[in-house]
């Protein structure tokens, strides 16, 4: 069913934000930090993933990414959704579903057999299609999807995650110069804020926290390892 009135943006940032803390997938450990792909420290953690176990929750997510994009990029701007391997894949299906559009794929590379593809599903030229994904960082692992989808002859001019980390001042430049527009449900600052207001972690904790959100940068530099 195509959603068509939902809560004020700001709401749906809060709401968004509940629901990651409620089932667990806000990570905060300034004390030991996780180490990203990067190798770098990071006192925070994200696992959109686990979204995907709880029915109640990624319905309501789902909706709200439906009703967002229809009120920022158009009620009739897209043919087809695309959700990126592999966290994507699952979010894009559920998008597509309510905006009763087709859907497609994107691997990170081509599998090496067969067709070699790197779209699966059919996606044609001239359609206009929107990538889901889960979240996003700095932007960066969006352009190779993007580039994927317009080697079909497809547009790619929107990309929407759940999660959009809003620490890093380069994202919107980075896709931006790629010509494409981001949408997001909530960031770390709506986590942070909602947390406080639940108390779900010490004040030591959450100091901590606001202090790496603050210039991630630095504190990476600070504690990186070897």
């Amino acid at each position: 069913m195509i959603p068509s009135a939902f809560p004020a943006k700001e709401e749906i940032a809060r709401l968004t934000a509940r629901m990651l803390l409620e089932i667990g997938a806000v990570n905060f450990r300034p004390e030991d930090p996780f180490i990203l792909a990067s190798g770098l420290p990071s006192a925070t953690y994200i696992d959109c993933r686990k979204l995907i176990s709880f029915p109640r929750i990624r319905s309501t997510l789902m909706d709200f990414m439906a009703v967002t994009v229809m009120r920022e990029a158009g009620f009739e701007a897209f043919d087809n959704i695309a959700g990126g391997e592999t966290a994507g894949i699952p979010f894009a299906a559920m998008v597509a579903e309510r905006l009763a559009l087709p859907m497609t794929y994107v691997r990170k590379k081509p599998k090496g057999y067969g067709r070699n593809a790197r779209i699966e599903g059919a996606m044609t030229e001239g359609q206009r299609v929107l990538l889901v994904e889960d979240l996003t960082t700095d932007g960066g692992s969006k352009l190779s999807f993007v580039d994927a989808i317009r080697e079909t002859g497809a547009t790619c001019g929107h990309t929407a995650v759940i999660f959009y980390y809003d620490i890093f001042p380069e994202t919107i430049d980075t896709l931006g110069a790629h010509g494409v527009q981001l949408h997001h449900l909530c960031t770390w600052w709506d986590v942070l804020a909602e947390a406080r207001a639940q108390g779900a972690f010490s004040a030591e904790t959450l100091a901590e926290v606001e202090a790496f959100l603050k210039a991630p940068r630095a504190w990476q530099e600070a504690r990186k390892q070897g």
